[in-house]
């Protein structure tokens, strides 16, 4: 069957009562027949019914042996990091979202996880900067927000050499653009919160795993620590699910649209995008991804934080926000927003200027979108002019 088959018909019809849309239990403990003897739950940090449909569907979109929902998508990553051991070290994507990047730094690394970092474009940087040590390697594939590819069968290679795992964020992808556990990956995280929930209104987690054994582990993790997504923040994510196909296929089509609008302005030097010809990995990209997503970057000629700040302030269609994926388009300015937790150097060396800015492209019309975009270069532009006159005179 095809994946909008599939994926609507992995969700069940209640057994109790036929409903259509799954039930929310919001419930916190289950009545049980005997000590031990229930019918499948016992207590909701445990296990619930809403949560479980969630887990079932996700796992199968993503062709893995099991998954798991957890409260946002760092307490995804939190779980994932949480299979390691003191003494392990990580070796991670260099363009690394920030959220991630401040938990690797600054919680796990004082507890004796080292963690080291390398353009995973190529991948000979993997091969040169893994250890004895090395037990996971962790990707964003594209990253975010400068959207690198990484070829992810060549490093499950890698790894599976090298006895580590390996886990791919595939937020920006999502199950629709690619499926990394059929590439080699061990772990796919996701953070719900953006292309599976699709409407801006939810924060979740998603982990999935290549092995009923690592499923196991994450399992135990999940109940031991205690970081589940609620009932109801699940069901707001199945019905997101159900629609993800037809949305992400819209976000693509205009995202392709707005990307090669860009790369024909004057103000722009960099346009970021997998889907362009152009784009450094696109090679790979083609070769691993079904669909490129909605999310796009651009820095501008003048690295200036302050013009960059005018653009996402100025826009009427975009708004400026964190987070992407959602049905109304999003722009965001990483340097003080998404990534002011990298410090200045480290996100210069993986390409995110001042002068960045990030687009989530919505569900409205691609052409109502790029005339916002016009509107506000061209005043935006004026102004540059102006400032590289003075520059010149001065």
């Amino acid at each position: 069957m095809k994946t909008t088959t599939t994926l609507l018909h992995s969700i069940p019809a209640d057994p109790l009562t036929g409903a259509i849309s799954v039930p929310i239990y919001q419930t916190s403990t289950f009545v049980q027949e005997a000590p031990g003897v229930n019918q499948g739950f016992d207590y909701a940090r445990s296990n619930n019914p809403t949560r479980k449909v969630l887990e079932d569907l996700v796992a199968v979109l993503e062709d893995g042996s099991n998954a798991y929902a957890f409260a946002s998508g760092l307490a995804a990553i939190d779980a994932v990091v949480k299979v390691l051991e003191a003494g392990d070290e990580i070796l991670a994507v260099d363009d690394i979202y920030g959220g991630a990047f401040r938990q690797f730094t600054h919680i796990f690394q004082k507890f004796g996880i080292k963690v080291t970092y390398a353009d995973t474009t190529k991948v000979e940087n993997v091969v040169d900067a893994i250890t004895p040590k090395t037990r996971l390697i962790w990707l964003e594939s594209p990253t975010n927000p400068t959207l690198k590819i990484s070829d992810i069968r060549e490093i499950a290679k890698i790894a599976e050499a090298n006895n580590c795992l390996l886990c791919v964020d595939n937020t920006f992808a999502s199950p629709v653009g690619q499926n990394p556990i059929n590439l080699g990956a061990d772990l796919v995280v996701h953070s719900a919160t953006k292309y599976l929930g699709g409407h801006s209104d939810l924060i979740a987690g998603i982990v999935v795993t290549k092995t009923p054994e690592l499923g196991e582990k994450i399992k135990f993790i999940q109940n031991a620590c205690g970081t589940i997504l609620s009932p109801f923040d699940s069901w707001l994510t199945i019905r997101g699910i159900e629609t993800l196909p037809l949305r992400f296929e819209r976000h693509s089509k205009s995202a392709q649209q707005i990307a090669a609008f860009l790369t024909n302005c004057e103000l722009i030097r960099n346009v970021y995008y997998p889907g362009l010809i152009d784009h450094g990995n696109y090679e790979i990209a083609v070769k691993q991804q079904r669909l490129f997503g909605g999310v796009i970057a651009f820095d501008l000629k003048v690295d200036s934080a302050e013009l960059a700040t005018e653009i996402v302030c100025s826009t009427k269609l975009f708004k400026l926000a964190e987070s992407l994926g959602g049905a109304k388009s999003l722009l965001c300015h990483p340097a003080t927003m998404t990534h002011k937790s990298i410090p200045r150097e480290k996100r210069y060396n993986t390409g995110v200027t001042d002068s960045l800015i990030r687009l989530s492209v919505g569900l409205e019309d691609a052409e109502d979108l790029i005339e916002d975009l016009k509107t506000v270069f061209k005043t935006v532009g004026e102004k540059t002019k102006k400032l590289t006159q003075t520059s010149t005179q001065n």
